[in-house]
């Protein structure tokens, strides 16, 4: 007869790669695949509409991929709780299975309280690893070379068929359904299976070739990065799936000297480094809400200077590169890695608000938002680590260092035409300026050398004493990557920034890839 199963899928959008459906085919009974829309998760400060829209398309894609195997989705809204107490006491099912989740804090506690119910009404919830994450982890020797060996095993094929129930699938719903705020993000990503191979296969075919040189610029990197990071966020591909596609790519090219290997070796890196920071917000879940290290709580006002952040927020600072990259971002869904560094910088240092005044915008903008990536990176750009160098981004410099045509800074801020590209970094200084600043564009709302070294002293100022090293150190011992050898040649020790190792990605947000 076998066993009757509920595969409660999250963040694992997929047939394909998926422990959780294929132990619940492994038992033998049916299968109900079941998305719950929780509108509460919805109405978190991090939550936003272009977000859900990429879910409601993979959902639909799923649904169809599940519905060919025998067992369409069943999506239901409302409370985790009280939905999957109705579809057991509908269907009969004892066992639930999942694939576990590295969410946000709601997430966690959402998850903590339906296991407690879940195990008091005597169903068993299996909760199954995903690859190179480790719950539980007891610490991080060992953990790259771990990471390695579960993206090298051999994946999980689809199953051929499943029974499934017969129950009105539910219709997914709109983001308006949901109360979600007006969003539009003309240049957002597809979600669904289909856009994630799409994009894999002319990633390795074509566009990745310059990966490694390109990714840095925030027009050339649109094109030449995977795109994928959405896709690896929302599940619709697995990390080892990726992991496995570019270590293929990397063998073929090997000896070509046509640019390949590199790219590839970068790609792998930063797949590697996507699993690094996640696993710190698994270790440690108050890493959304508060400095990892304790002496910088409080440095940075805890209520944030309101005209500034609504400035950056909008892209209005009169920081062109700054408000080039910050409306991009709110038209796309999309940065690459350096220019979401760089906004981080700008404003924890130069505009000097608390990263958790400015995470979660951050967050609603990225289609791609990852909370297991984003929150460590918020703090690690930040300076609130205890254990990284302060990563200060000068954002003139910036400019003129990754947009050296002007092309992109004039594309978002067109006010700016008319400045010459000598003074396009600093309008400002433009004789001609008076006719610009402050009427078609503002005037800076900060002096970038002046608040760049208040801050510089403010950040290392903490830095001094006993017993910030101490704190400091033990931080190290719990987050700090570690580099395991020869399966380990991503990483390198987080207390040694300044020596990085072949292929390790500097800092980023949410690991664009």
């Amino acid at each position: 007869m076998g066993t009757d199963v509920l595969v409660w899928f999250k963040r694992d959008l997929r047939v394909q790669d998926n422990p959780a459906l294929a132990l619940a085919a492994a038992r033998g009974g049916r299968v109900l695949p079941v998305f719950i829309v929780e509108p509460e998760a919805w109405a978190q400060p991090d939550a936003s509409a272009r977000q859900w829209r990429f879910v409601a398309e993979s959902l639909g894609a799923l649904r169809a991929d599940l519905g060919r195997l025998g067992a369409p989705l069943v999506v239901r809204v409302g409370a985790a709780r009280e939905v999957l107490g109705a579809l057991l006491a509908e269907t009969g099912i004892r066992e639930v299975v999942s694939v576990e989740e590295t969410g946000n804090g709601w997430s966690y506690a959402r998850d903590r309280a339906v296991g407690a119910w879940l195990g008091a009404e005597g169903v068993v919830w299996t909760e199954l690893p995903q690859w190179g994450v480790v719950r539980r982890l007891k610490g991080r020797d060992g953990w790259a070379a771990r990471r390695e060996r579960a993206m090298r095993a051999e994946m999980i094929p689809a199953p051929e068929a499943l029974r499934g129930f017969d129950l009105d699938p539910g219709a997914i719903p709109d983001a308006r359904d949901l109360r979600l705020p007006f969003d539009p993000c003309p240049g957002r990503q597809k979600g669904g299976r289909a856009e994630a191979e799409a994009l894999l296969a002319s990633f390795l075919a074509t566009r990745g070739q310059d990966y490694r040189r390109a990714m840095s610029s925030p027009l050339e990197g649109a094109e030449a990065c995977s795109r994928l990071s959405p896709h690896l966020a929302w599940g619709t591909l697995s990390p080892r799936a990726a992991a496995q596609a570019a270590a293929e790519r990397k063998r073929q090219a090997k000896g070509t000297r046509v640019g390949w290997s590199g790219a590839m070796q970068s790609f792998e890196a930063r797949l590697a480094w996507r699993d690094h920071f996640m696993q710190k917000l698994e270790d440690e879940p108050a890493l959304e809400h508060r400095c990892l290290h304790s002496a910088y709580e409080g440095l940075r006002p805890a209520t944030p200077d309101a005209a500034r952040l609504a400035a950056w927020e909008k892209g209005e600072t009169g920081l062109p590169f700054v408000d080039a990259c910050m409306r991009s971002l709110i038209a796309t869904g999309w940065l690459n890695f350096r220019m979401r560094a760089m906004l981080v910088s700008v404003a924890s240092y130069h505009l000097w608000l608390d990263w958790r005044a400015t995470g979660p915008h951050l967050a609603r903008m990225f289609t791609d938002y990852e909370p297991g990536i984003h929150w460590p990176q918020m703090q690690m750009q930040s300076g609130t680590t205890g254990m990284n160098t302060v990563r200060l981004y000068n954002p003139v410099k910036q400019g003129r260092d990754q947009d050296p045509t002007g092309a992109f800074t004039r594309q978002w801020c067109p006010e700016l035409r008319e400045v010459p590209d000598a003074h396009l970094q600093e309008p400002w200084r433009w004789d001609g300026a008076g006719a610009v600043i402050g009427r078609r564009y503002p005037a800076p709302v900060v002096d970038v050398a002046a608040a760049a070294r208040a801050a510089r002293d403010a950040v290392w100022g903490v830095r001094r004493g006993d017993a910030f090293r101490a704190e400091a150190g033990r931080i190290v011992e719990k987050h700090a990557s570690r580099k395991d050898g020869g399966a380990g040649r991503h990483f390198v020790n987080d207390r040694a920034p300044r020596r990085r190792a072949k292929g390790a990605a500097p800092g980023q947000l949410s690991l664009d890839l």
